[in-house]
């Protein structure tokens, strides 16, 4: 059982500072210039709440000073802290990769948090020690979870926009438009019914981690530290709750884009060779007029090929070949790819991955434009996952490969915070 409960959030006074001129990207994807970019840009900026300005800086700091300015900032009325519990609905208004215009519906509260095994929680990567140890410096310092652990649900008739529809229309708290152009819409849900419905939602779907699993493991640890501390805490203890964000991996506005591949170093086959090393594969080449052409020829030979196993290759010669064949019963596309592709066609394995042999765009364009200038031979391009695989994968107790999907907008941080001294 998914325990989802309101909380107190702590949030910028929006009338005394522009949200989003202070939102940041999660921490794990802002660059070493960005981090210090961010830094200088405002004085309450959100990443005085996550990281140090300097990179170098980490090793040796406790996070003490992000305490500090976190108590500076409760303290002169920089953030507020909302009168009674509530769960917070986000619309996000942004624009996909071919164009069109989207919106995702989630919403911010607190889980109880549940160790995997339970079945409530589900990774669908694995983790390392390095962040978790860093994240965990945080917690213990800070005494908060100042961003949230993204989390999918499944809700193939997206029920849960109708149970926010009533605070969109008259309780939005903030209102704000990030540095990459993405619209933030946040509003409160503190009426007792809408509680108790949302409540009731979740409480019989289990989770699949999009973004955060070094968080949730953190808090996860974090907990574990505080049971052993104080014993007779119970239940109710601030530490055996997390700040999350849940939205529908189902709904139209949740976009699982694809991570594509960049082969560093080893020189492209010929179309012989390709024919010869991937045997049962068929293929067909498209002629390419130039990078800018390549999006829409994806999304016209390459995604329509979504229920086999399919990738493109390009070499920057001027031709994108499409290989595709049968799935061979629920193996994941991907899996296949790295396999008899990245292994059995470029002779990649484990070991050269983890040196280095590959890059992972996230972008299609962009790869096509660093393939041409030089930063790699053969560029394969992916269908993204669909939510199945990805929930059927983890109610496996299995984990995706590296890199296999990209779940996008990201969630940024400032929006709300949530402290434990006011309790769960």
């Amino acid at each position: 059982m998914t325990e989802f409960r309101p909380f107190r959030a702590l949030r910028y006074d929006v009338d005394r500072f522009d949200l989003g001129r202070v939102l940041v990207p999660p921490y794990d994807v802002i660059s070493p210039a960005d981090r210090m970019r961010l830094w200088d840009l405002d004085p309450h900026c959100a990443i005085r709440l996550e990281l140090t300005r300097e990179v170098s800086d980490e090793a040796d700091t406790n996070y003490a000073g992000v305490r500090e300015t976190l108590e500076r900032w409760i303290d002169e009325k920089v953030l507020l802290r909302d009168p009674r519990p509530a769960f917070y609905g986000l619309r996000t208004h942004f624009i996909a990769p071919d164009g069109s215009s989207c919106c995702r519906e989630g919403i911010f509260g607190l889980l109880r948090l549940e160790d995997y095994a339970s079945g409530s929680v589900s990774p669908h990567e694995r983790t390392m020690a390095g962040p978790k140890a860093d994240r965990l410096k945080m917690m213990e310092a800070t005494g908060a979870n100042l961003s949230s652990v993204f989390l999918l649900y499944e809700d193939r008739d997206d029920r849960l926009p109708g149970l926010l529809a009533p605070g969109f229309e008259t309780a939005v708290v903030a209102d704000a438009t990030d540095e990459a152009g993405v619209h933030h819409t946040l509003a409160r849900l503190d009426a007792p019914e809408t509680v108790d419905a949302v409540a009731r939602f979740f409480s019989e779907r289990p989770l699949v981690i999009a973004d955060g699993h070094h968080r949730y493991e953190t808090a996860l640890e974090f907990r574990n530290r505080r049971r052993r501390a104080q014993p007779d805490a119970g239940p109710e203890a601030p530490f055996e709750f997390l700040l999350v964000y849940c939205a529908n991996a189902w709904a139209e506005g949740s976009l699982l884009l694809p991570i594509h591949r960049l082969v560093r170093e080893v020189d492209a086959p010929s179309e012989a060779e390709w024919c010869e090393r991937l045997p049962g594969w068929e293929f067909q080449s498209i002629p390419v007029s130039g990078v800018d052409a390549i999006p829409a020829l994806l999304a016209r030979h390459l995604s329509p090929l979504v229920g086999r196993h399919a990738f493109a290759a390009d070499d920057g010669s001027g031709v994108l070949r499409i290989f595709s064949r049968e799935a061979a019963g629920e193996e994941l596309s991907v899996r296949a790819i790295h396999r008899d592709v990245i292994e059995g066609v470029f002779g990649i394995d484990e070991a050269d991955v983890r040196a280095g042999a590959l890059a992972y765009p996230k972008d299609a364009l962009q790869t096509a434009r660093d393939l041409r200038a030089g930063a790699g031979r053969v560029a394969l391009y992916l269908n993204p996952l669909r939510p199945d695989d990805v929930f059927r994968v983890t109610a496996m107790g299995d984990v995706l490969p590296q890199k296999s999907t990209f779940f996008a907008p990201k969630l940024p941080t400032g929006l709300v915070f949530r402290s434990f001294e006011e309790g769960p």
